[in-house]
């Protein structure tokens, strides 16, 4: 997905989702209260397309993998780098499902924030 992101492929990124994924992001409203935002897959995936090369570059650590059968969960921190300059950090968490064609992302949720990234 990050590969994809990186060289704005729509081609790669929607094989890395199953056609029912679920994206959504906890961020915090004007009042700072904490939500949870929806994001549509193909949207995102439309928006990523419509990027230059090497603008979106997410930059992950594998924090927690596990893998049961073929289900798996996979916890990510990040930060995230437009254009090269650094735009905001977080933790991504996937749930994963193993299909006929490979692993693919069933849910994604994601949270944002300019600080602490360390």
């Amino acid at each position: 997905m990050f590969m994809a992101m990186k060289n704005s492929d729509p081609v790669l990124l929607r094989t890395c989702f199953t056609d029912s994924a679920i994206f959504q992001t906890v961020a915090r409203d004007k009042s700072g209260s904490t939500v949870v935002r929806r994001e549509n897959v193909a949207e995102f995936i439309t928006m990523i397309s419509t990027m230059p090369r090497g603008l979106a570059d997410e930059r992950i650590t594998y924090d927690v993998l596990r893998v049961d059968g073929p289900l798996a969960m996979v916890w990510t921190p990040y930060k995230f780098y437009l254009e090269g300059k650094f735009s905001h950090c977080g933790v991504n968490s996937f749930q994963l499902v193993r299909l006929a064609e490979g692993w693919r992302i069933q849910y994604l949720i994601d949270t944002r924030r300019k600080q602490p990234c360390e």
